[in-house]
């Protein structure tokens, strides 16, 4: 009997140290991968929010963000433009090296299906991945059949669920895309689109003005949709044409669709506003909130989205474990083709901050943004004066999730999650900035190169000096940050030492 006894002991002890250090794991397991959101904002500048400095329009929502997360004040996109950054941000590409530019509306996929992207890495890592509102990276292979499935698209880069505008509030297809079927597409109504002449029986703004919201310059002023004329032609559609009035509370509801079914397992969401983007106009209830016209009220309508979408992670009890990254596609621009009043409403605000330029420049304003990373218990409140650029997010979400990069994958992308959570200041040592040339940042010097390819004529109606020129122009960004003295000719070595290393960037992958 006391060798029973012993031996039950015996089984008891070995027992207990096996199971001691199973149940310590189950203490201790690691949090699941955290929920990836990128609130991608269109045409936001440095200055148009209130943790920036804005006092003309009200935040809240934002600032909030800024208030409880970490805030970056030498954020960057990658260019002055919208098709350059989106594609850099999912590529970890410099737009440059796929030639990526502005795009129509009826353009091609500018991705290639199997390039390696941000969601389709996430993907593979078992995220769960959707792209909700502006795409603007072009749909097909050639030219599209808005009436059948639209393909290749979101779907083909490594979305698993897209709602999206094809290209902008500003061009034609004015319809949603579903997971590459027009939404509400009546059969009996089939949609055509053409860039280059008129189709159909549409009024266009120049032929019908009376029945504009607002009027528009010639650009702007072809097909007639709810009442706003846009760029390109358009027939058909009739049930499938949005109302930008009811824009927001669309995208809003998708995006409350797709969180409430975000319970099995980790998501990336890339959420991509509409505001403030021309043409502005904004919701009813929004009409009025500032004193700066609808371009004011299409920011106030954007914080109102970014609130509601933080609510909706909270109420679903995901907000603690979601990485929540807010910025913009490219700098400020005021009048970009509507008469909205934007520029003479501006007279108190500065969109650009202390920088100079803005959209479609070389100068600071075209890419230096508001970003905020905010993650609650894991990124600390605060301020980074690190210098980060979007095209890194692709190897550093790639660290966050254990993701191993192939050498051939986002060339230009380098792992800065420590500076992006906060835990290093250490910022970039070089970065490019893409307009209709390029510029180099340097730690705080600043060289804008040559002009390398013409830029379009309708850019000179822009009121936003450009840095566009024959010579190149060098600045010192901490003696003079809002970049009005070319000190090229006093350091001649500095500006060809940062023409060289533009060009070594060119030859190379990594910069």
């Amino acid at each position: 009997m006391y060798l029973n006894l012993l031996n039950m002991l015996k089984y008891l002890i070995i027992i207990c140290v096996f199971a001691w250090p199973l149940s310590l794991l189950a203490q201790n397991k690691p949090l699941s991968k955290p929920n990836i959101v990128i609130l991608y904002v269109d045409d936001l500048g440095y200055g148009d929010l209130g943790c920036y400095g804005a006092t003309q329009v009200h935040t809240p929502n934002v600032d909030k963000l800024a208030k409880n997360g970490l805030r970056f004040t030498d954020g960057h996109c990658t260019a002055a433009t919208c098709t350059p950054s989106r594609f850099s941000l999912l590529t970890g590409s410099y737009a440059f090296r796929n030639e990526a530019a502005i795009l129509p509306g009826d353009a091609p996929l500018l991705i290639r299906p199997g390039t390696p992207t941000l969601p389709a890495m996430l993907q593979q890592a078992g995220y769960n991945t959707a792209v909700i509102g502006k795409w603007h990276l072009g749909l097909g292979n050639g030219t599209i059949n808005w009436n059948e499935p639209i393909k290749p698209g979101p779907a083909e880069v490594g979305f698993n669920y897209s709602f999206i505008i094809p290209a902008t509030l500003d061009r034609v297809p004015t319809v949603y895309v579903e997971n590459g079927a027009v939404v509400n597409l009546d059969p009996s109504d089939p949609i055509t689109v053409n860039y280059n002449h008129k189709i159909g029986t549409d009024p266009t703004g120049l032929e019908r003005p009376d029945l504009l919201k607002f009027k528009a310059d010639t650009q702007h002023s072809n097909t007639i949709v709810d009442g706003i004329s846009r760029i390109g032609y358009m027939s058909g559609g009739q049930a499938a044409r949005w109302k930008d009035r009811e824009m927001v509370d669309v995208l809003t509801q998708k995006t409350q669709q797709f969180l409430a079914q975000q319970k099995d397992k980790p998501f990336f969401l890339y959420l991509s506003y509409t505001d403030i983007h021309v043409p502005r106009d904004p919701h009813p209830r929004f009409r009025g909130a500032t004193k700066m016209g609808s371009r004011g009220d299409a920011i106030v309508q954007m914080d109102w989205i970014t609130g509601e979408v933080i609510n909706m992670l909270e109420k679903q009890g995901l907000l603690k474990n979601t990485l929540v990254i807010f910025t913009s596609d490219n700098g400020p621009v005021l009048d970009d083709g509507y008469d909205d009043h934007a520029e003479e409403l501006a007279v108190h605000h500065q969109s650009g901050g202390p920088y100079k330029g803005g959209k479609y420049s070389a100068y600071e304003a075209g890419t230096r943004v508001p970003t905020i990373v905010y993650w609650p218990g894991t990124v600390k409140p605060g301020r980074s004066r690190a210098l980060v650029n979007q095209v890194d997010l692709f190897a550093s979400l790639a660290s966050l999730t254990a993701q191993e990069l192939p050498a051939s994958s986002a060339p230009d992308s380098f792992d800065m999650l420590d500076t992006w959570l906060g835990r290093s200041q250490r910022g970039r040592p070089t970065m490019l900035e893409e307009s209709f040339t390029l510029a180099l940042r340097w730690g705080n010097w600043k060289w804008i190169a040559p002009q390398e390819k013409e830029a379009p004529a309708w850019l000179k109606d822009k009121k936003i000096p450009t840095g566009l020129g024959k010579q190149g122009q060098l600045y010192n960004l901490t003696k003079d940050p809002a970049e009005q003295h070319d000190v090229s000719g006093t350091y001649p070595n500095q500006a060809k030492k940062m023409q060289d290393m533009i060009g070594q960037i060119k030859q190379r992958g990594k910069s």
